[in-house]
């Protein structure tokens, strides 16, 4: 990443522009439901691939064995080894 500075000394960094895809998040203990950001080329693999040790999500919800909502969040940080499976929720198909 390059840092540039202005002539008053002010510091601009570089945007990293992403897209918000809504996606359905089933870990060992909980289903979680929300927004994950990806880049505009990128895959949801790509993200989760590309990540350190944890993703963030926003805009969510944690859902019980029953489908019932346990919490809701703005944020959440989501250690990837926690993860089981992740889909776009836009492919979920009604039954």
């Amino acid at each position: 990443m390059v840092t540039q500075y202005d002539d008053k000394g002010k510091i601009f960094t570089q945007v990293i522009s992403k897209r918000p895809v809504s996606v359905i998040v089933q870990t060992s203990r909980q289903r979680i439901q929300g927004t994950l950001h990806v880049r505009p080329s990128e895959r949801i693999i790509d993200e989760l691939n590309m990540s350190q040790k944890f993703v963030a999500l926003t805009d969510g919800q944690i859902l019980d064995d029953s489908g019932e909502v346990m919490h809701q969040f703005a944020f959440l940080s989501l250690n990837l080894e926690q993860i089981v499976w992740v889909i776009p929720a836009d492919e979920i198909k009604a039954e």
